[in-house]
């Protein structure tokens, strides 16, 4: 399934903003499988909303905050690069190695679990940005992306403390990750109890401390009790933005 080719790009990128989404539909595009693939503005009719069931979605949480969705028309060759057994694997495993590029861009956070589907009020949302994903034969999908949060913080007057006994007593999630893999989907599929995959920080590094899906801080695995823990070593300086 087809459409015609994508016309020029609308508009002229003029903002940051303007140039981070492209930069993540770039970065998404070079990362996808299968033939390669131009992102441009989209400047056409809406997404077909028949096509948004098909499509993934996934949300990033980090400094910048963005809302993502990838939708491809011919699904060939990702049940080929989900080895030919798409029983196997979810379409958002094959496609999040992709958006995980796109987020790589913005940096310094974490993105959340691809799941199926793309929101129609994401494609609608006037503060999401489409993209043509423009192959050989025109139009072979779509990505969406809305960024979130950003500016200039301001500096907080008052008595900040009295605000913030207000909400002491809320949790939060907090997660260590020490490390990560980029593995294949061959690899992926032939693991099995034993199996051992490499981390791609060496013994003793620091590992990332994550408040709420944000990166907060860099601290060092200890155990307490017989129960692991981290020792906080570093404070980034992003955790006084709020």
């Amino acid at each position: 399934m087809t459409y015609p080719s994508a016309l020029s790009d609308v508009g002229t990128p003029s903002s940051d903003d303007a140039s981070l989404e492209t930069a993540c539909a770039n970065a998404l595009v070079a990362a996808l499988p299968g033939a390669a693939l131009m992102a441009q503005r989209h400047g056409g009719a809406p997404v077909p909303p028949a096509e948004l069931a098909g499509g993934v979605s996934a949300t990033y949480v980090g400094s910048r905050s963005a809302d993502f969705a990838v939708i491809l028309l011919d699904r060939t060759e990702l049940a080929a690069a989900a080895g030919g057994d798409a029983a196997r694997l979810r379409l958002g495993d094959v496609l999040r190695p992709a958006l995980e590029q796109a987020a790589s861009v913005i940096g310094g956070g974490m993105l959340g679990d691809a799941g199926d589907g793309a929101p129609a009020s994401l494609f609608q949302s006037p503060d999401t940005v489409v993209f043509d994903l423009v192959g050989e034969n025109g139009v072979a999908g779509w990505f969406a992306v809305q960024l979130r949060g950003g500016g200039t913080p301001t500096r907080r007057t008052g008595d900040v403390s009295a605000k913030l006994g207000r909400i002491s007593n809320v949790e939060m999630t907090l997660a260590v990750e020490i490390g990560r893999a980029r593995v294949s989907v061959r690899e992926l599929l032939d693991a099995q109890p034993g199996t051992v995959i490499e981390l791609d920080r060496s013994v003793g590094s620091q590992a990332d401390v994550f408040l709420n899906g944000r990166m907060i801080a860099h601290g060092e695995v200890v155990v307490v009790d017989r129960r692991f823990a981290v020792r906080i070593t570093e404070v980034l300086d992003t955790i006084d933005e709020g």
